[in-house]
């Protein structure tokens, strides 16, 4: 049997409008936020999850800079950690733990996951098969290609 990911990614934030990395900082969602928040539930219609789970990214000294500053330095970060952060094999790392977890704990179920690029970036890498190069040039976020959530399929 297969567990089916629906990923999400939250919606807009204050720290979003104001072109700040969040990583590990509480943030509120804008009003942005909420009202793509409500719609997203229409947008699924009847799907239904078993269980939902949420994850982010620690930008150690980092979490809630500006983003251009922290944009520019990801390519990098795959295998460097952020000061006083982890690097996105870090994050790799604790996805596929939490993919291990999943097949033995959810087969045959329907998994949401709501959570941030590095996550996400990580199931690309995982569970695509792209290289971190290419999930970043991919990502949604750069090409704009936004969606009310993307499927991944853990075997």
């Amino acid at each position: 049997m297969s567990t089916t990911i629906t990923y999400f990614v939250h919606g807009t934030t204050t720290d979003n409008e104001k072109n700040v990395s969040s990583g590990w900082a509480d943030v509120e969602l804008s009003e942005l936020g909420v009202k793509q928040s409500i719609e997203l539930k229409d947008k699924l219609g009847d799907k239904k999850f078993d269980v939902v789970f949420c994850s982010d990214c620690n930008y150690g000294d980092l979490n809630a800079a500006p983003s251009a500053i922290v944009e520019p330095l990801q390519e990098k970060m795959t295998t460097e950690r952020f000061p006083s952060g982890e690097s996105y094999e870090d994050v790799k790392t604790r996805i596929a733990d939490f993919l291990e977890f999943l097949k033995k704990n959810y087969d045959g179920k329907s998994v949401a996951i709501v959570a941030h690029k590095a996550p996400q970036i990580s199931l690309d890498v995982l569970l695509k098969g792209k290289t971190w190069k290419e999930a970043l040039a991919t990502d949604w976020r750069k090409t704009h290609a936004w969606q009310p959530g993307w499927e991944y399929i853990v075997k």
